[in-house]
């Protein structure tokens, strides 16, 4: 430094010992300068004094010379010791050089810099504030410093100032927050403890109050949470703990909105292979759940984004039980979130009233809350969440919070799709389609069309739980008055193979066979929509579409359904669909597994009493609709008339059998029927076999039945019982009143079976039966065709 500059007032004595490499000649000289300032404040000289500072600032702490940037340090901190309270006044000049020095690459220099920082920050106190933001600036920077030394001075600096704003009221947290909104993203692991450390005191300030700022910096606090420290991240979960804690005692004052957007992104699982996500996802999560808690209907325009990241979790293990009942208590409180009220049709109101209501005051705080919140700018410095879903709310300009109807069904519809989709996922998807369909089923019969070939497609899962929810789902559809308007006969569907279509001239509400013949409705038959015969049809097409789902599933399905729905609408519109099934193998097949359902079902109990006895025009519409598609399974149909108690039909029905083809699988079905003869379903029939006199088709039946059968243990079985049959003269020694009574009984039964047309009934059968037969027919006659070219 040349000694022809003019340093006054300091000496030149001074002014050689600040340059000098030696501490102990530095600190001479500042105890000269301290000396020095102390007259000149004595004598109120402030430009004396601004003459100093920018001495040793210009001079000394920003000389090209090292040893001169020292001395200028330690004599800046011996101006700011002598000045005293009154150092406040010149602040600006004694930290801004100091500052500067944080970032020289001499590592000693550093130190002294914030040795001399210290010094100035421990007189002026509460002075200091103003300027705050340029001291976080510079520690953040030496938090991370990779001298040991260095850091252990800036931990003593940042100690202080942490006092200091503790103790002080003064703290501008609103010039301090877009500073600590850029830092907290910072990937350095020091500086991020330097941060989460400051948001601690900060937050535990009761004068400061953070959390209005929360928004802001939630996003870098989950960030920071997923750090590799163990004690970083023990530090930001006391700090999130003590911010949720604040959000529970004061849910009015919470901006929720605003929060929302970035608890979706950080509820899902980026990379799954670091355990420190799971930390990040259990937290969202715990977060979530409160906010929808506490927060309300306000959440609701996050709906779509909220199941996005819960549904998922439903189907985590028990390595992730915490996070699987956190995702169940957020979906839980947002499904009772949906009300009935979220049904009311805008665009209605407006036609017919010409303006919509007034919000109620609930409404009104709701709307306000909402309003009031601007949507986060998710590219805001938040890195590693580029590929995970995150929603915008769904009209925020609405005058009341609204449910994203629209959104919800596209998230759930992609997880029906979605092969991947865990089973319990699956479940809650249906359980939420089966909630939207109740409470807001007129909105949701907008999505039926594109919702529904999936639904059916879901009938094929593996899991019996998620089929039982789907027949939920289906079922409410179908008997769901909202579903009673007009609706397009057709959907769209994406196999391409299912067609959602109502048979030719059927009304909604109006049977099948109620535009084929009128005596086949059923009057006491509940009314359906349009989109149960819709469904009827369609599942009848994938059973025959997919044969194995018949036979593992069919009857487990139409026996849901059977408790789901009425069980007279089930078989009345299944019978009235096969009469026109081209397929006549799939339909024979149909029929029997419908008749064994109708036997053997303790969910048809009531349906089989209704056929028991034909005594009202209901139930002999019913057996005729019935009869007509039985009629594509001979043995099936015999059953029928058993159930029906029509042994004299049954009898001639069994004479026509010599005329069909007897194959092993017919004689199997015979063997069958004659084991259900002996189960509790025919006990009354078992049971009249004793009325020898008034039931001899019954007996005729039967013994026909025993000469289709070749010697088997069903023929053993069955001719044992006939042998059993009484002597109708041994009988007749009972009370001759007692049986005339019974033989009126049996005579009025009869009378009302003559109401039907039983030999158009067998016409009938002969119809159908040839129909089978010219088709057994082609197929033999193409396989010998193949066979003769096979080997020509």
């Amino acid at each position: 430094m040349s000694s022809e500059k003019d340093f006054s007032p300091l000496t030149p004595n001074i002014v050689r010992a600040l340059n000098d490499k030696l501490y102990e000649k530095r600190k001479v000289a500042a105890l000269e300068i301290e000396k020095l300032v102390r007259e000149f404040v004595a004598q109120n000289n402030s430009t004396q004094i601004r003459h100093v500072i920018q001495i040793l600032a210009s001079e000394f702490a920003l000389s090209q010379h090292p040893h001169s940037r020292k001395g200028g340090l330690i004599g800046l901190a011996a101006c700011s010791i002598a000045l005293g309270k009154d150092s406040g006044l010149y602040l600006k000049e004694l930290i801004e050089p100091v500052l500067t020095c944080f970032n020289d690459a001499d590592s000693r220099l550093r130190y002294y810099a914030c040795e001399a920082l210290y010094n100035i920050v421990k007189v002026a106190r509460g002075a200091v504030l103003p300027h705050f933001n340029l001291l976080f600036d510079g520690l953040s920077k030496l938090a991370a410093d990779p001298d040991p030394n260095v850091k252990s001075g800036s931990e003593l600096l940042d100690r202080l100032l942490k006092d200091i704003v503790t103790e002080s009221n003064k703290f501008d947290l609103v010039a301090f927050v877009p500073l600590l909104r850029e830092r907290i993203y910072s990937n350095n692991q020091y500086a991020r403890q330097f941060i989460i450390s400051w948001i601690h005191v900060l937050e535990s300030v009761p004068d400061i109050n953070l959390l209005d700022y929360l928004p802001e910096i939630l996003d870098g606090l989950f960030q920071i949470l997923g750090d590799n420290s163990k004690e970083i991240r023990r530090t930001c979960e006391v700090v999130l703990a003590e911010f949720l804690k604040e959000i529970k005692k004061t849910p009015s004052s919470v901006k929720f909105a605003e929060m929302a957007n970035i608890l979706v992104i950080h509820c899902q699982v980026a990379d799954e292979t670091k355990l420190t996500n799971d930390l990040i996802q259990l937290t969202a999560m715990t977060w979530m759940r409160e906010f929808i808690q506490h927060a309300g209907r306000v959440m609701l325009p996050y709906s779509s984004g909220v199941l996005t990241a819960v549904l998922p979790c439903l189907s985590y293990d028990d390595r992730k039980k915490n996070t699987k009942e956190a995702a169940s208590a957020c979906n839980h409180s947002l499904m009772k979130l949906v009300t009935p009220e979220d049904d009311d049709d805008d665009d209605e109101d407006e036609e017919k009233g010409g303006s919509i209501g007034t919000p109620s005051r609930e409404d009104s705080q709701l709307k306000t809350e909402a309003d009031s919140s601007d949507m986060l700018n998710t590219s805001q410095e938040s890195v590693g969440f580029s590929n995970i879903s995150f929603f915008t709310p769904a009209s925020t300009d609405r005058p009341q919070v609204t449910l994203d109807l629209d959104g919800i069904v596209q998230v759930l519809d992609r997880h029906l799709h979605d092969s991947s989709t865990g089973m319990m996922t699956r479940i809650a998807v249906l359980k939420w389609v089966y909630h939207l369909y109740i409470k807001t089923p007129r909105k949701m019969f907008r999505h039926t069309d594109s919702l529904f070939p999936m639904l059916l497609k879901t009938l094929s899962d593996e899991s019996d739980e998620v089929i039982l929810k789907d027949l939920e789902v289906l079922a409410e559809i179908a008997s769901s008055p909202a579903g009673q308007s007009d609706q397009s006969d057709s959907c769209d569907n994406s196999d391409g193979k299912l067609e959602l279509q109502v048979p030719e001239n059927i009304k909604p509400g109006q049977s099948p066979s109620a535009s084929s013949k009128a005596s086949d409705t059923s009057p006491s038959t509940p009314s359906m929509n349009s989109y149960f015969y819709k469904f009827m049809i369609n599942l009848l097409k994938r059973f025959s579409l997919e044969r194995k789902l018949l036979e593992v599933r069919g009857a487990f399905i139409i026996r849901q359904l059977c408790l789901l729905l009425h069980a007279e609408n089930i078989f009345h519109s299944m019978a009235d669909i096969l009469l026109r099934e081209e397929d006549l193998k799939f339909a024979s097949t149909m029929v029997q597994t419908l008749n064994t359902i109708l036997l053997t079902s303790t969910e048809l109990f009531q349906l089989r009493n209704q056929l028991k006895d034909l005594r009202t025009q209901e139930s002999c519409a019913l057996f005729c609709c019935l009869y007509r598609s039985w009629c594509h399974n001979p043995v099936a149909t015999v059953s029928l008339c058993f159930l029906t108690q029509n042994y004299k039909h049954a009898y001639e029905l069994i004479q026509k059998f010599g005329d069909l083809e007897v194959t092993v699988d017919f004689l199997m079905e015979v063997d069958k029927l004659v084991q259900l003869i002996e189960s509790p379903i025919f006990t009354y029939l078992r049971l009249q076999l004793l009325d020898v006199e008034n039931n001899p088709y019954l007996i005729k039946a039967l013994y026909g039945l025993l000469m289709l059968l070749p010697q088997s243990q069903a023929f053993q079985l069955l001719s044992h019982r006939l042998r059993c049959v009484p002597n109708p003269e041994l009988m007749r020694t009972v009370d001759e009143s007692k049986y005339m009574e019974s033989k009126q009984q049996v005579v009025s039964r009869r009378a009302s079976h003559t109401q039907m047309d039983y030999q158009e009934l067998l016409l009938h059968f002969d119809l159908v039966q040839s129909k089978h037969l010219e088709i057994r027919h082609q197929r033999s006659g193409r396989a010998s065709d193949f066979s003769d070219r096979k080997f020509m």
